[in-house]
């Protein structure tokens, strides 16, 4: 696997996926992600999550830039797109196909949801039935055979499928991935890489030591162990964040104007004022304090953080 830097200690990112305007929800994990690296002394690198180029709207990734330096969180050295990182992606791929732990799979979302086999249901829907394990030579035999051009999946089965691990946060979690989560996709029918894949890889290849992100991830967490397991490469420390809610409950999406950063910023808001929000929110601030990030590196304390979904709306007067 590549290296593309030298490491300190900690080694943090920030990674943005530019589909849309980064929101309070971006916001608030990126700050805590920021200022946990920033307060152990080390660094913070910037990755662009930028694969799906259909969905990357124009602008989007200076916009998150612009975000992300009005916010006051800086990183170090230059940004990393994964969207030129298509060899990298490659050669692990090929690395688990030596190792027989991928296989070519044709099989469509919809099959898979009315299979008559009926697929039972994991923590995020029907777990994959593993109906096109051992089918196909390779994914040139699968197109032949079938027409279509098939993704590649991870065979998670086995007794290594059961992942333990112990998140900054919330403690020891543990998933069975073959009966959980089921043989999942890392390389896509389109000859793109998927999440599960790029993230370990990339990860590693930046040196990261920490990875902060919202607990709607942590089942990915399992998925990617394997994959470190797999590649032979060292895990970095999980640290997931609860979601930002909106003022209905639900979880904050990119669609929703009025939680968009550049549309906080357009509306005259100070920076200091959001930032200062999202410390409040996580028990290093007190509510209406204004601050920016540099200044709230001492405040650091994972203890204060809560372990429940939070609501920013009210806290910058926004409803």
């Amino acid at each position: 696997m590549d290296s593309l830097c030298q490491t300190s200690a900690v080694t943090g990112r920030l990674a943005p996926t530019p589909s849309g305007g980064l929101h309070l929800g971006n916001a608030r994990t990126f700050f805590v992600a920021w200022l946990s690296a920033r307060a152990a002394g080390g660094r913070v690198v910037l990755r662009m999550d930028d694969l799906d180029q259909p969905r990357v709207k124009p602008g989007f990734v200076e916009q998150a830039m612009e975000d992300l330096r009005w916010l006051g969180l800086e990183w170090d050295g230059e940004p990393l797109y994964q969207s030129r990182r298509g060899e990298a992606y490659m050669a692990a791929l090929e690395k688990l196909r030596t190792a027989g732990l991928v296989y070519p799979c044709v099989c469509s979302r919809k099959e898979i949801e009315t299979a008559a086999r009926a697929p039972h249901e994991g923590e995020e829907g029907p777990v994959y039935s593993g109906v096109c394990r051992g089918k196909f030579r390779d994914a040139a035999d699968a197109q032949r055979q079938t027409g279509r051009a098939p993704c590649w999946r991870f065979a998670a089965d086995g007794s290594g499928s059961r992942i333990e691990f112990e998140d900054a946060l919330h403690g020891r979690r543990g998933f069975d991935v073959a009966q959980q989560l089921g043989d999942f996709i890392v390389f896509r029918s389109d000859g793109i890489a998927a999440y599960q894949l790029a993230t370990v890889v990339d990860d590693h290849a930046q040196g990261i030591t920490e990875v902060v992100r919202g607990d709607d991830l942590l089942t990915s967490t399992a998925r990617q162990l394997l994959l470190y397991r797999a590649l032979g490469l060292t895990p970095p420390r999980f640290l997931h964040v609860p979601l930002v809610l909106d003022t209905t409950g639900q979880r904050m999406a990119k669609r929703r104007d009025s939680t968009r950063l550049a549309a906080l910023r357009e509306a005259g808001i100070p920076a200091a004022q959001v930032v200062g929000a999202l410390a409040a929110s996580c028990g290093w601030a007190a509510p209406g304090e204004r601050a920016m990030p540099a200044k709230l590196i001492a405040r650091f304390d994972l203890s204060k953080l809560p372990r429940q979904p939070v609501q920013l709306d009210a806290m910058l007067q926004l409803t």
